[in-house]
Order: C-alpha cells, then structure tokens, then sequence
C-alpha cells in the first residue's frame, strides 16, 4: 500500500492536487475529499471514472478508491469577459449534440467570410474531438511562437488554432475541466491573433465547462446554434440556447441552422427526402422567437470537402458555395440587428453589410 506522501505526489503528477482537499488512508482504502468545479452532473462523473482509472492503473485493483466530491463553482467574472486587442466580433458555434455537423458549419462559415472580404479567426475548441486541423488540411502543421506568443496556422485565409495541433492523430485527450479552461485560455490570450472582424469558436458540443470558461474569458459577441431536425437533437438544443440566455451568461443567440435538412437525388432534382424530419429547426426557431439562418442539404461533396481538407463553400459548384454564403450573409444580418436592438459589448463592431460580397 502506498504511503500518504506518495498518494499525494501521484496526485501531482495527474495533475488534480489543487481539487484535493484532504487525503485520508484506512488499510486498503485511499478516501480523498476533492472539488469539481462544474455543477454539471456528467462533469462530475467524468472525473470520478478518470480517478478510479488512473489510481487503478498506479496502484492495481487491491487500493480501494472512496471519492467524496463536492461542488466549488468559480468566482464567477463579468459573463463579458476580458476583450482580445485587434478583435472585433466574437461568436460561438454551438450544437446542443454531437454528430449534427457543427465544425463543417462552422468552418464553411469562417471561410465564407473570408470570401467576402473580412478577416477571419477560427479556434477549434472542442476538446474531446477537434476536427478543424482536418477540415483545412493543416494535421502536419503546428503553430509557431514568437515573443512568448502563439502564432496560428493558417489556410484558405483563416487563422487557425486548434486542440488537435498540440495532440497525437491517434492520442486521447482525456482533461478535466480545469485543464482544458488552462488550454483555451493560452489560445485565446496568448495567441497573436492580429486584427480580426471575427473569431469563430466552435465549441465541443452540449454544454459544460468549456462554454462557461469561453464567456468568462471573452466578450462573446453572440452565438449560433447547428442542429439535425430530428426531434432528440431538437430536445439538446432547446437545453443550448436555454444556457447563453441564462441572466448570468446573456449572450444573443444570432440564430439556428439546420443541417442535414434533406436529400435531393442527383437523378430526381426535384425531389426532397427528409431522412431525419422535416424543418424541425425552423419551426424550433420560429417557436422560440429566434433567427433561422438556413438549412443545409445533405449534399455527398460537403463531405468529402471535409475530409479532403478544403471546405466545400470554396467549390465551384454554386449551389454548395452558395449555400454557406447565404449562411454567412444572414449571420451577419441578425448580428446587425443585435447591434441595433441590444447593448453592444465591447468587442461589437460591424454594424452595416456594405462591402458583403460572393466575389
């Protein structure tokens, strides 16, 4: 059995000792009084399995681990955050699930915006499956620093910075909140992002501790939320938009896309097949009183522009690139009107469309 001492070295070493708050050892049981800093039920207990796991694979199934976790919310700072230099809109991609397309929205949007004409960042936030380096064909690359400061990768003029730069193709990123909130904010504050019209965030999806340390760390402008029509994504994004509209975050929800819309057979054009439900985010969007920003089709070469690593808003055929531009454009128009109807923050800059363009 290992002694106190080393139980709390290990805990170093896991990097967890500053949630400890009392470590106690009754023959084989190791009792340990710690904090999880989410309230979030699943939050929880993903650090109790990654507890057991790893005490279990230091000190073998004989050591019995009894875990008493209690719940220390944050001090919780102005929900506006601390602003960026150079950056002037901030907005957060966001699904209420996983699987319903979010990063290929959110970098078809990025790269949209590109094309018409602004500058454009894009940090791939979600921690537990960062797919931008992918998307943009930068899995081989990593960010440079210069004067203490990271330096993005960058492609098809969008300024990247992802998770997935600093881990293995094939390593697990298994974090615990406070971890991955340390990590986001190195890539937001100790980036040298330059001047930007806008950051894309893509969030991982859901809600938990990366979305609450994203609006405490910056003045997230508003929020856009990717959903499949079928009624249990429907059910996850309702709990989404319920969360940015939380008096204590407050962030505007700049609309609803829905992805995966239908299917239109290239030998039936005329056809539509609603595989997962028809316009469920659009009549969710109208119920909740919130923008619909437009639908996306399932379209074959969507995907595999993904996987080739060049967005497909960037192909030639102008339907697709037509599609993320439409996307784009109406974005902006509800982040106008944002700006019209609600105190701006102090990243809000764009108030007119002029200068939008598909060239």
């Amino acid at each position: 059995m290992a002694s106190k001492e080393e139980i709390k070295n290990f805990l170093k070493e896991i990097e967890v000792d500053d949630l400890v708050r009392n470590v106690q050892i009754m023959g084989d049981t190791v009792i340990i009084d710690m904090l999880s800093h989410s309230p979030a039920l699943h939050e929880k207990k993903r650090l109790e399995t990654a507890m057991h796991t790893a005490f279990e694979q230091k000190l073998g199934k004989d050591v019995q681990l009894k875990l008493n976790i209690s719940v220390e919310v944050p001090e919780k700072k102005d929900s506006r955050g601390n602003a960026i230099p150079g950056i002037k809109n901030i907005i957060a991609v966001a699904s209420g699930k996983g699987g319903v397309g979010k990063s290929t929205v959110a970098s078809n949007l990025a790269t949209a915006l590109v094309k018409m004409g602004f500058k454009v960042g894009l940090l791939d936030a979600d921690i537990y499956g960062p797919s931008v380096p992918t998307m943009f064909d930068v899995t081989n690359e990593k960010p440079l620093s210069d004067n203490n400061k990271i330096i993005p990768v960058e492609s098809y003029g969008v300024k990247l910075l992802s998770l997935g730069f600093f881990a293995g193709a094939n390593q697990a990123v298994i974090w615990r909140g406070a971890m991955a909130s340390k990590a986001i904010h190195q890539l937001l504050h100790d980036a040298n992002w330059g001047e930007l019209d806008f950051l894309l965030i893509d969030l991982p999806p859901g809600t938990g501790d990366i979305h609450l340390s994203i609006v405490q760390e910056v003045p997230v402008t508003g929020s856009v939320i990717v959903s499949t029509p079928q009624h249990v994504a429907l059910t996850d994004v309702k709990k989404g938009v319920a969360m940015f509209q939380m008096p204590e975050i407050n962030v505007p929800v700049l609309g609803l896309i829905e992805n995966m819309a239908y299917f239109t057979p290239k030998e039936l054009p005329n056809n539509k097949y609603y595989i997962f439900g028809k316009k469920g985010v659009k009549k969710l969007a109208e119920s909740m009183d919130l923008p619909f920003l437009g639908e996306i089709p399932i379209i074959q070469s969507i995907r595999e522009a993904s996987d080739y690593g060049r967005p497909a808003v960037l192909q030639e055929d102008e339907m697709v690139s037509g599609i993320y531009m439409n996307l784009a454009k109406n974005m902006i128009s509800s982040l106008v009107k944002r700006n019209e109807d609600l105190p701006p923050s102090e990243a809000v800059r764009i108030t007119t469309m002029a200068g939008c363009s598909n060239n």
